[in-house]
């Protein structure tokens, strides 16, 4: 089935930003739609949890839903574009939704880097963990090690710990005395310190550990322990499950698809979160990591930027304030060099194409690499591979083609 869709203003991601993103046009009577890849809304930082029926990001869904001029598409992949067109796969067929105003609010994902034993069963990435447990999976009893960097490290831990799961360990990779020097800096944001410091009273009696990463998983047909370097000495330590993630990674894949420029792995936008594209905004961990406040001011900047209203300066004055605390937080986590030099030349990099690392050394970037391994060539597109050759090679993909997601030979076949 093949269907044609117009509207003044289409959203893409039905995350924080996305959802307050559509508020102000959909308000203002614009005809709005709506694209998400997942069946609900929130995103990854508000998904809900499996049979919860109420929760916030349902609640602005349903607020939206009554007006008449707004239209969402849940499940529904955006895998290519034709000028003004986006062309997308919904569960019904394929879709072609023409936009005057665009606003990308794709969110993140977490930054896997390998080591040996990264690709045991029950090896996760933090996040993923999270969402597992969210959309079902039991936890309860599971001895489980969290290790990698930056604040999600807390929030998985103390999630998973309240679903009954035994956190043996948190690794955070960062030296102490870094974090601490950020978090005595957040006297400025009342509301961060005070998260923070909720956080780790909660966490006060699970073992936790700085200046401290994994060296390798251990196991046969699931994992068995890991290894953990803490300081300059390693200890290992048996478990039921790893969850680990070295922070964020933009998702800029349809950005780039679509011409905007893209500064150290980010798009680029203005304070009205403009990108260089005309009549194309970006609101949201696209335009870099910097949390759920600044998710939810970027996509009310946008939606409104987007009417031909911009916000008030009250709002630009508080995302600027955010954005200068993202920085700091960014420097903090900032990753060591060791990690570079976990993997062994039997480390597969390439999950999908089973790429070794010894195998991608050989070559002096992405493409060569590609063109002789097939790394980047698999179901992810390069999501995980390419992110991780930036770092361990300095590498930068190739640019993003289409189809960005994995598609139907039918829909493609829709399309001239």
């Amino acid at each position: 089935m093949s269907e044609s869709i117009k509207a003044e203003v289409v959203i893409v991601g039905a995350g924080p930003a996305g959802l307050c993103a559509a508020t102000g046009p959909v308000v203002a009577s614009r005809s709005v739609v709506l694209i998400d890849d997942n069946p609900r809304p929130g995103g990854q930082i508000w998904r809900a949890e499996k049979g919860r029926t109420e929760d916030l990001a349902g609640r602005m869904i349903h607020k939206l839903s009554e007006h008449e001029n707004f239209r969402r598409m849940p499940g529904t992949h955006v895998f290519g574009i034709d000028g003004n067109s986006l062309l997308c796969e919904s569960p019904g067929g394929d879709v072609r939704v023409e936009f005057e105003k665009l606003i990308i609010a794709t969110g993140a994902r977490e930054l896997l880097l390998p080591f040996p034993g990264w690709t045991l069963p029950n090896v996760f990435g933090a996040g993923g963990l999270q969402a597992l447990v969210k959309g079902g999976l039991d936890v309860s009893g599971k001895r489980i090690v969290i290790a990698g960097t930056g604040p999600l490290l807390l929030a998985v831990a103390y999630y998973l710990r309240s679903k009954g799961a035994n956190v043996v360990l948190i690794a955070e990779q960062a030296p102490r005395s870094r974090i601490l020097r950020f978090g005595l800096g957040l006297w400025r944001s009342p509301l961060k310190l005070v998260e923070a410091v909720w956080y780790s009273a909660k966490l006060l009696t699970t073992r936790s550990v700085y200046d401290s990463y994994v060296v390798r998983a251990e196991g046969d047909e699931r994992l068995r322990s890991v290894t953990v370097r803490i300081g300059a000495k390693t200890e290992t330590i048996e478990c039921d499950m790893l969850g680990v993630g070295f922070h964020l990674v933009p998702n800029t894949e349809l950005a780039e698809l679509l011409g905007c420029e893209i500064r150290n792995g980010a798009v680029v936008v203005d304070e009205f979160q403009r990108t260089t594209v005309e009549n194309v905004w970006c609101a949201g961990e696209p335009t870099g990591i910097s949390g759920l406040e600044s998710s939810l001011l970027e996509g009310t900047i946008a939606g409104s930027s987007a009417m031909g209203a911009p916000d008030s300066g009250r709002f630009l004055r508080r995302n600027r304030r955010i954005r200068r605390i993202a920085d700091r937080m960014n420097r903090c986590y900032e990753l060591r060099e060791e990690l570079r030099r976990l993997a062994d030349n039997a480390t597969i990099v390439c999950r999908c194409e089973d790429a070794t690392f010894g195998e991608m050394s050989k070559f002096d970037g992405f493409r060569a690499a590609k063109l002789q391994t097939r790394c980047g060539m698999g179901a992810c597109r390069g999501r995980i591979c390419g992110s991780a050759s930036r770092f361990l090679f300095g590498w930068e993909a190739d640019s993003a083609r289409p189809p960005i997601f994995p598609v139907r030979v039918s829909s493609l076949a829709g399309e001239d």
